[in-house]
């Protein structure tokens, strides 16, 4: 990974939007800081295409589409992407399964969910599973002493033994039944809502995140960013950013925002 100061002038020039994820890198410790909102807030104040990636539910997604200076949200590491339209006062959803299918899902959950509590001691539903759509997020640090990366593998395993697809973010294990990612459904976004083909314009976009589940994103993008505890994942993130800031999370953002806005004028 080179510092983020290395990324060249030509290329932070023709940067037309940002994807970031939530959790600890827009935020600081479980808190979004007034540095980091303020950080947001004057990027798309300056033209540029801003979309959270998060694992966080549609619970949450709702209000960010709704109330955060963003065009757009994916949620729950891609299973759907809302955005408010402004003109028509409505906030539009896309969801990649229908939801008859989503509550064959939930209900196949159950099962995973109540073996993974019985088997890792210490883990615990994530405080914000009520509001979530499409997956089961485990809890290894957020609401409860961390647990040692040896026990979130067991909470991988276990998802995957009962056929699901699992990820691990900053704080919890999302496991879903489907194959999707991040990188999909935000594919998905803007061929649908700006008719852009990420393929194509991947060079015109920055990326930034923080954690393993991100890693299909810091593949894709060539100018994709980490923000410096990115390294507490070590040799567990198989696919690294290209760019890393000094900063940690929140503050990290801060800068690569202040880097595209400086070059901005």
């Amino acid at each position: 990974m080179k510092p983020l100061a290395a990324m060249p002038r030509s290329v932070v020039e023709n940067i037309r939007g940002v994807f970031c994820d939530i959790d600890d890198t827009l935020t600081t410790e479980g808190k979004l800081t007034a540095r980091a909102y303020t950080a947001l807030e004057h990027l798309h104040a300056a033209g540029k295409l801003v979309v959270p990636i998060t694992g966080r539910p549609a619970g949450w997604c709702d209000h960010v589409a709704r109330m955060w200076p963003v065009d757009a949200v994916v949620g729950e590491n891609g299973a759907f992407y809302f955005y408010y339209d402004d003109a028509r006062k409505k906030m539009e959803q896309r969801f990649l399964f229908d939801a008859a299918v989503r509550v064959a899902n939930r209900e196949r959950l159950i099962s995973v969910r109540e073996r993974i509590l019985r088997e890792v001691p210490g883990c615990a539903i994530a405080s914000d599973q009520l509001y979530r759509e499409a997956d089961l997020a485990i809890d290894f640090c957020e609401d409860v002493p961390r647990l040692p990366f040896a026990e979130v593998d067991r909470i991988v395993a276990i998802m995957r033994d009962a056929g699901m697809t699992a990820k691990i973010s900053s704080i919890h294990v999302n496991g879903w039944f489907g194959e999707y990612d991040k990188l999909g459904m935000t594919r998905k976004l803007m061929q649908e809502r700006y008719a852009s083909d990420l393929e194509r314009e991947r060079t015109r976009y920055l990326f930034i995140g923080d954690s393993p589940n991100d890693a299909p994103m810091f593949k894709f993008f060539p100018n994709s960013v980490g923000v410096a505890n990115v390294a507490d994942f070590g040799a567990r993130l198989t696919e690294p950013p290209a760019y890393v800031t000094r900063a940690r999370s929140g503050d990290g953002f801060v800068e690569a925002v202040s880097l595209l806005l400086d070059a901005a004028g």
